[in-house]
């Protein structure tokens, strides 16, 4: 994909590595599947890990890579958007994989994208076919949670595990694409960046692309800002107060805070959580801290009233304060 011919596409497919040696990280499974590649000895895949680690592209980059300009007669990708319960492997799966190729010949891929939300009989349906049409096809199974995969799927695959990705990795791709598209990133901007997308590349290149309609020069300033996220400034201002001020008068100024900036109390509470590991507490007094923290994520995260909890971080703080001044 010519990134000049393709300017109105979102970043995170008008960069998508069209081949293997584009891909920026997770060299040793990489370079595993070339080798298989190389020596015509592909098995039947199956990749997991968080999202925007990596899997897709390259699973799409093999199959690029495998059978060139034959790629679209030659793979078969579905994924969340299509139907994949039974019906769909009996016919569909079964179709293409039990079809000769006459152009092209080698081995056909069928890529299952998503493939954890496929239904339990779809899964046992599939068992099958892998074993039937192993000689003509291959077939990768791409997901988030490999637990959602049976037993016997996962035992006719070779199993990778995609990690989130390293600063370095990020920073490098994120770094590349800048130059391209003719913004500046900052030290303190690229840590904000990897910060907040936690090895997650493709949230890594939409916060990007969202800070360069906003300013061609990115700090860590505009990355908060385009986000809506707190400032480590911020959250350490805020911590300060919930250690020292009293109920009340926490309440009122982190709710004039929040009101001011435009931030969720969820964002506070994760920030919190990160500066809090960080700081020399008694072992008591963190460890119920924590706990109080997550209670409340947990009921802003089924819809409770936001200044009720925004009240029981406060109290959960008063408490801590507590224990730690009788340890």
């Amino acid at each position: 994909m010519d990134p000049e011919e393709d300017s109105d596409l979102p970043w995170v497919e008008k960069y998508r590595p069209q081949h293997l040696d584009q891909l920026v990280a997770h060299s040793h499974i990489i370079s595993t599947i070339q080798k298989f590649i190389s020596e015509r000895k592909l098995p039947h895949l199956l990749f997991y890990g968080p999202p925007g680690t990596g899997k897709t592209s390259t699973i799409l980059a093999v199959a690029r890579q495998m059978h060139g300009s034959h790629f679209n007669t030659m793979s078969l990708e579905l994924n969340a958007s299509d139907d994949r319960g039974i019906t769909v492997v009996r016919e569909q799966i079964k179709q293409f994989a039990s079809t000769q190729q006459l152009v092209g010949g080698g081995i056909k891929l069928v890529i299952l994208d998503e493939a954890d939300a496929m239904t339990g009989p779809a899964q046992f349906a599939l068992r099958r076919i892998i074993e039937k049409y192993t000689k003509t096809t291959r077939f990768c199974l791409v997901c988030n949670y490999v637990s959602k995969i049976i037993p016997a799927l996962q035992s006719r695959c070779t199993r990778f595990r995609f990690t989130p990705l390293a600063f370095e990795e990020a920073s490098r791709r994120i770094l590349e694409i800048s130059v391209k598209e003719q913004i500046t990133v900052s030290d303190d901007g690229l840590a904000a960046i990897t910060t907040l997308a936690g090895g997650d590349m493709r949230k890594c290149l939409n916060i990007l692309q969202g800070c360069a309609l906003t300013s061609k020069r990115i700090t860590a300033e505009t990355v908060h800002l385009c986000t809506g996220t707190p400032s480590p400034e911020l959250i350490d201002a805020l911590l300060e107060k919930l250690l020292t001020l009293n109920f009340n008068d926490n309440f009122r100024e982190i709710q004039e805070i929040r009101l001011a900036a435009g931030l969720s109390l969820t964002d506070i509470i994760r920030e919190l959580h990160r500066s809090i590991l960080k700081i020399e507490f008694p072992d008591k007094m963190k460890a119920g801290l924590v706990r109080r923290l997550a209670e409340v994520e947990v009921r802003l995260s089924v819809g409770s009233n936001e200044k009720l909890q925004q009240a029981a971080m406060i109290g959960a703080f008063l408490e801590a304060r507590q224990i730690g001044g009788s340890a």
